[in-house]
């Protein structure tokens, strides 16, 4: 793949998922923890993915989860390998599985799900340059040293570092540094060391935590929040009545500059909100001809990519219509993947329901739509 520099080199991942993860106090691998709807190793695989760097990507897996990491790994279009009893083992069998003409390979904690795509690139560039590419933070705490539990030395955390993954390397030297150094070892980067090259480090991110200890499953990185929406349109002749982005047969639709889906509006405000953005009405005002007749999708998808700018990751999405006729029910189903796939969330994190309002207001009398919705969102 075509790293920062304008080059192309053949360039591999291991993700390393092969553990049990008995801290966390899960009955089963902490791999197939859920966070917002996909598994850790759901999450921690798409970062790889969407960096644009990976040629091959190899997973390791533990026999009792090895088919269902299989089907992760097989629907984004990678493969897995049987890891060993330590974190070394299953590095030196994903090592080996790997072509011989691999140049850059990198070595990642599956349960590191937070990684961002950038740091993936800024790790295989440093090695392509230098040889390796260790993401490491600098120590924010006071570090001690200590024996038979008195301190007998503080050391100078201005020159200390907590090393993450991924930790990248020419594809070379960490198989001749794995083949010299025997025993295990829980940072590959020590390895490398032990075999007597130098291993460089790139500006880790304190989001990039692991998930190890039971506290861990309860203290995520981000910030949740949450956005609330509302839209409302009247009825009118001559309009298609379109809901979610699926038009509904109906003698009436709904009136407005663009297609008038009230229901994707009040889901565009919500998500704007949770991103502290201004509403529907300031970004694609109903006096500017370039939004004239728009279907309400293209400006949903507009507003995802404004959440991404902003590092704002959607979660789910809860919303309801309120409408007197027609009855929505049989449409729902489409509805939400309409909706599934423009937000790029798994269908079950879409959730939209429908009822009347017991014939009051505009809504009850059959001369308006209303919505209302509310989304989670992670920054």
């Amino acid at each position: 793949m075509k790293y920062s520099d304008g080059k192309r080199r053949k360039t591999a991942a291991i993700i390393l998922c092969a553990g049990r993860g008995t801290r966390t106090g899960l009955p089963y691998n902490k791999m197939l923890l859920r966070i917002g709807g996909d598994t850790v190793a759901e999450l921690t695989l798409r970062a790889f993915t969407h960096s644009g760097i990976c040629d091959d990507i190899v997973m390791t897996a533990n026999p009792e989860d090895y088919d269902i990491i299989r089907e992760i790994a097989d629907e984004n279009g990678a493969c897995v390998v049987y890891g060993g009893e330590t974190r070394t083992e299953s590095v030196r069998k994903a090592l080996a599985s790997l072509s011989s003409d691999t140049e850059i390979v990198l070595i990642h904690d599956g349960a590191r799900p937070f990684v961002s795509p950038e740091l993936i690139l800024s790790a295989a560039d440093s090695a392509a340059e230098y040889g390796s590419g260790i993401a490491a933070v600098p120590s924010v705490d006071a570090v001690k040293e200590a024996e038979n539990g008195y301190v007998i030395k503080t050391l100078n955390k201005s020159s200390l570092y907590n090393t993450q993954t991924p930790q990248a390397f020419r594809f070379g030297e960490i198989v001749d540094a794995y083949s010299k150094v025997v025993g295990n070892y829980g940072d590959d980067s020590e390895i490398y060391e032990l075999a007597g090259y130098r291993a460089r480090l790139v500006r880790g991110e304190y989001g990039n935590t692991k998930i190890t200890t039971h506290a861990d499953v309860f203290r995520l990185p981000g910030e949740y929040r949450t956005g609330i929406g509302f839209d409302v349109h009247r009825l009118s002749e001559n309009r298609d009545l379109v809901l979610g982005g699926v038009l509904i047969p109906y003698p009436l639709g709904l009136l407005g500059h663009s297609d008038a889906d009230v229901l994707v509006h009040a889901i565009m405000d919500a998500m704007l909100s949770a991103a502290d953005m201004p509403d529907i009405g300031v970004l694609f005002p109903d006096n500017d001809p370039a939004y004239k007749g728009i279907s309400s999708i293209l400006l949903l998808d507009k507003v995802c990519g404004f959440l991404k700018e902003r590092g704002v990751k959607l979660i789910n999405v809860s919303a309801v219509v309120m409408a007197e006729k027609p009855k929505l029910a049989g449409y729902i189903p489409a509805i939400r993947e309409s909706l599934a796939r423009t937000l790029a969330l798994p269908v079950q994190n879409v959730n939209v329901s429908a009822t009347t309002t017991e014939k009051l207001g505009i809504c009850g009398e059959g001369k308006g739509m209303a919505a209302s919705a509310i989304v989670l969102v992670t920054v």
